[in-house]
């Protein structure tokens, strides 16, 4: 099922001269102007700037006028376009199929690589917070079709359109929504025809002789009755291999073979490089112009051929080849050096023979349920349960912090703790009984207790010292407690964790 994101970058012409000059700040109006004629027009104006009234179109003199510390620069259309498409090469770390949408958005094609971001949601989350945080305002839509999506992330409200529900979606929006001239919109606003679901209850054949065949098409992409061909942009400097057909295939054991003859063809380019893959794209383009796609990741730089186009073995049968495929294209996304280094002496194995050994299981892995979801823990330096330890890759280089020695911690923590009504004989005694999970537990035997104090630097200022004990129930259980507070102030119990 094809999944396609629109990313809309309201007011891209003015974010792109802040970042380039610094300036001005962002709370001071900023417009970019054309000349249309004899008058200077406003060609984009930041939001700042739309606040206070300013509109494209709006005569400089007049938008001078009406705010006196306007900030003016001259628009350059072609420096934006350019920008854009710098930014769709930043976005193929979202998906192999990226293309610009000139002059305000990005298409991303994301079926086959969504989960490696662990769904939609979280992809448009990561997508438009990295864009907000670099100063650019973003906006963004995933539909199955891509109008549907340009519609919904300009016209609506944004986020996932669920699959099947294009319909719905585009029905109840502004008929500005359908990516149709100017002239022909207004025609229809003047018929009453506002929404795009009005617009699909007319009749096919009056509507195509009054408007054009244009107007029809427009409706049919957005409504995802027609296909919309998104052509991925692949910088020429990327690493590629590919292989057309005369005649389309589509059975499995034809997509492995030439899926492992194009991998050792990209490994011997890599090799003349002197640099190893670290992001790998299939892309399948069909005969009837729809395209697939699949994204694997490693560990770290690898140009083994065989090891590489394993990691598609498992994913290959989602692939629909349709009526056939036509042309197969293997994208090093990303890369990385990579220099030879010896593996043998005098018949043993080096050192690192093990490391290459992971290193392959992380790659499966990876590719199985997402190098995200492939991690290791290392210590952090915090007495705090919680912040001791952080993720990093699985094959990061050690950080060289280590957990204390003397401090005995649980196999287990909970995140976050949860409640227990305990029992003490005396005020900073340990429980005698507590109650956890709606089953009561009698304590033979306790340690304690440590005494864990905020850490201030780290924005715990509000919070309560921590008294934890170390017990063990007749059942032999052994648990890690804590109370929140001196018991004369109230402090309540919590469970954290669980020991071996």
């Amino acid at each position: 099922m094809r999944r396609v994101v629109s990313l809309y970058l309201p007011t891209w012409p003015t974010d792109r001269v802040r970042r380039r000059t610094g300036e001005p700040p962002r709370h001071e109006p900023l417009v970019t102007v054309h000349t249309i004629g004899s008058r200077r027009v406003i060609r984009a104006a930041c939001a700042a700037a739309q606040e206070v009234g300013l509109y494209v179109g709006m005569p400089v003199a007049q938008a001078q006028a009406l705010v006196p510390n306007l900030h003016v620069v001259d628009a350059v259309p072609e420096d934006d376009e350019v920008s854009l498409r710098e930014l769709a090469r930043w976005a193929i770390a979202y998906s192999p199929v990226v293309a610009p949408d000139p002059p305000d958005g990005l298409w991303i094609d994301i079926a086959g690589v969504a989960h490696l971001f662990g769904s939609e949601e979280e992809l448009l989350a990561d997508l438009t917070g990295r864009l907000t945080r670099q100063g650019i305002a973003a906006r963004a839509a995933v539909a199955d079709a891509p109008g549907a999506a340009w519609a919904v992330a300009r016209y609506g409200i944004g986020g996932v359109v669920p699959t099947g529900r294009t319909v719905d979606a585009v029905a109840t929006l502004p008929i500005g929504a359908l990516r149709i001239a100017a002239d022909k919109l207004t025609a229809l606003h003047r018929l009453g025809i506002e929404r795009v679901g009005q617009l699909a209850a007319m009749p096919r054949a009056p509507l195509v002789r009054r408007f054009g065949r244009d107007v029809a098409l427009r409706l049919d992409q957005a409504l995802g009755h027609t296909f919309e061909v998104i052509t991925p942009l692949i910088p020429k400097e990327t690493p590629t291999a590919s292989c057309a057909f005369a005649e389309p295939i589509g059975r499995l054991e034809d997509l492995k073979a030439i899926l492992l003859r194009l991998s050792k063809d990209l490994c011997r380019q890599l090799e003349r490089r002197g640099e190893g893959v670290r992001r790998l794209d299939l892309l399948c383009q069909r005969v009837d112009q729809k395209s697939a796609c699949l994204r694997v990741g490693t560990a770290r730089a690898n140009r083994d051929a065989a090891h590489l186009a394993k990691l598609f073995n498992e994913r290959l049968q989602t692939i629909d080849p349709g009526f056939g495929i036509e042309e197969i294209v293997l994208v090093a996304s990303k890369v990385e050096p990579l220099t030879e280094t010896q593996r043998q002496v005098r018949g043993l194995d080096g050192d690192d023979a093990g490391d290459a050994d992971l290193g392959q299981l992380v790659d499966r892995l990876g590719a199985r349920i997402g190098m995200r979801r492939v991690y290791r823990l290392a210590p952090v330096q915090s007495l705090v349960p919680e912040r001791m330890a952080r993720r990093i890759p699985a094959l990061a280089p050690p950080t060289g912090a280590v957990w204390p020695q003397n401090l005995p911690r649980p196999t287990r923590l909970l995140d976050p703790p949860e409640s227990v009504v305990a029992t003490a004989l005396l005020p900073d005694h340990p429980p005698a009984f507590f109650v956890w999970r709606k089953i009561r537990h009698r304590v033979t035997q306790a340690d304690g207790p440590e005494r864990i104090t905020p850490e201030w630097w780290n924005g715990d200022k509000g919070s309560a010292a921590r008294d934890y004990y170390r017990v063990e129930t007749e059942q032999g259980g052994r648990f890690w407690i804590f109370r929140d507070a001196p018991a004369a102030e109230g402090g309540r119990w919590w469970m954290h964790g669980f020991f071996p």
